[in-house]
């Protein structure tokens, strides 16, 4: 009698699902390293935080009872910050609450590394995830094509939750991918990792549904605990929306939201590429290349994950404005896999150059970002009122933005003005001689407030002021005198 040898054997159901599984490899690190190495670079010119990031700053280093207090009861955390509570992304403020509790942790650039390292950890996971599907290469070059693209580049040094939701999505698709090569492997990972997505930023959500998609068009109905823990990860953020819709802050910030008439497709894509540059038109082409000529496994993984969050949000836009580019940011990396897949799809001898060509094509959309002006530029009209103004005289913020910022930079760079600085919602006083009047402008023109004319009742003028200009806002430094 012949024994029948293992390799024999018929392929179970389960075994002929697999697709390749590369063992780890260094190469691998490339997507991370890239990410970090462009991360530096943008954070070297030490540019301030602008209103955002100072806005995480100001929650960030509060005790945690009062940031868990304002995000319940969907209220500021300052005088001036009566109107903005932490509400949304709120589980973020508490990751930066715990990294600015850490000894050396707290500064600016602190906040910023924060969602650099996170972008980081994310490209390697999703890395691997594309590695384990269609091979090394296919993996490494999707992650090189994420950490050059220029809408996540901004957003990895920025002290936002971008980076956090990077993280959590690329932990997402790998759990989904070693549920689909080893189940019931994968599904713990899938159902952490996909709540952390939604708590992190919600439109992460679709990006969960779109995995969720993936799993049952690849397994059909042995698909189902993908689809139970996927709803399971969505309760929190459900959750999270409901708070937010008790303590009414549910639409707060929805004017920022646009309305592109039916053309998200196109202003998501374009956004993902940086404008209407080469990159976009070739990632376009090769991203078609890939759905049909890839795997069929990273296929449907690089369709799912493009193609459900972008229709979702298209729906949605018949009931409201939804659009704004970085929103959609976790849900383009699954364009990136489309077209690291389309570029080694093509015939052996092209693609080493195709893709060589790709990679050049992201870094070079990316490079205005090395020469980007600040956002904003508290911290320069800080250091100028420092110089200037006098211990005694009184320095007014007029405005929200203006107030966070002064805030911020008195404490950071200059405490000795803490004891003259006025905020909302008090007025400037009227019994000085002089006053220092910190303003943001709005197409040239100041925002206005009671300021003014409690100024010119009390007998002062306007004698001189500094335009401190930043591409997202535009500050003015003012000083009010008598007699002037």
């Amino acid at each position: 009698m012949t024994a029948t040898r293992e390799t024999d054997a018929p392929a179970t159901p389960r075994q002929a699902d697999r697709g390749p599984s590369p063992r780890w490899s260094l190469a691998e690190l490339l997507p991370p390293a890239l990410v970090l190495a462009l991360g530096i670079l943008l954070l070297l010119p030490g540019h301030g935080l602008w209103f955002d990031e100072l806005f995480t700053a100001e929650v960030g280093r509060r005790p945690l009872g009062e940031i868990l207090a304002a995000i319940r009861d969907g209220e500021g955390v300052t005088s001036y910050l009566a109107g903005v509570p932490p509400s949304y992304n709120a589980p973020y403020y508490v990751v930066v609450h715990a990294w600015m509790s850490v000894p050396g942790l707290g500064s600016d650039t602190a906040l910023r590394v924060l969602s650099l390292v996170a972008t980081a950890g994310g490209l390697a996971l999703a890395t691997r995830a594309v590695a384990r599907l269609g091979g090394t290469a296919t993996g490494v070059l999707a992650g090189l094509l994420m950490a050059a693209g220029p809408l996540l580049l901004q957003q990895s040094v920025e002290a936002r939750s971008y980076g956090l939701a990077v993280l959590a999505t690329g932990a997402t698709a790998l759990g989904l991918v070693r549920w689909l090569q080893e189940p019931p492997r994968g599904l713990l990972l899938l159902g952490l990792a996909g709540a952390g997505m939604g708590l992190a930023h919600w439109y992460a959500v679709t990006v969960l549904a779109a995995f969720v998609v993936a799993a049952v068009v690849l397994r059909g109905r042995r698909a189902l605990p993908v689809v139970l823990v996927g709803a399971a990860a969505a309760l929190p953020v459900g959750l999270l929306v409901g708070v937010n819709l008790l303590n009414g802050t549910g639409s707060r910030n929805a004017e920022h939201l646009r309305d592109t008439d039916g053309r998200l497709l196109g202003y998501a894509v374009e956004a993902w590429a940086g404008g209407r540059t080469p990159l976009l038109w070739l990632v376009v082409g090769l991203a078609v290349v890939g759905a049909v000529r890839g795997t069929r496994e990273l296929r449907v993984l690089g369709l799912a994950w493009t193609c459900v969050p972008l229709l979702l949000l298209v729906g949605a836009e018949l009931l409201r404005p939804v659009y704004h580019p970085r929103y959609l940011l976790a849900g383009l990396l699954g364009l990136a896999v489309l077209a690291a897949v389309g570029a080694l799809a093509v015939p052996r001898v092209g693609r080493a150059p195709l893709a060589a060509v790709l990679l050049v094509c992201a870094l070079l959309a990316s490079t205005p970002l090395l020469d980007r002006e600040p956002r904003e530029r508290a911290d320069d009209l800080v250091r100028a009122l420092a110089a200037a103004q006098v211990a005694g005289e009184p320095v007014v913020a007029a405005d929200q933005r203006s107030a966070i910022g002064l805030d911020h930079y008195v404490r950071v760079l200059a405490p000795r003005l803490r004891a003259d600085l006025v905020l909302p919602p008090d007025d400037a006083p009227a019994d000085a001689d002089r006053v220092w009047l910190v303003r943001r402008l709005i197409d040239g023109v100041p925002e206005p407030t009671d300021d003014d004319e409690i100024l010119r009742a009390a007998g002062l003028r306007l004698g001189d002021e500094q335009d401190f200009r930043g591409t997202q806002t535009r500050l003015v430094l003012q000083r009010w005198e008598a007699g002037t």
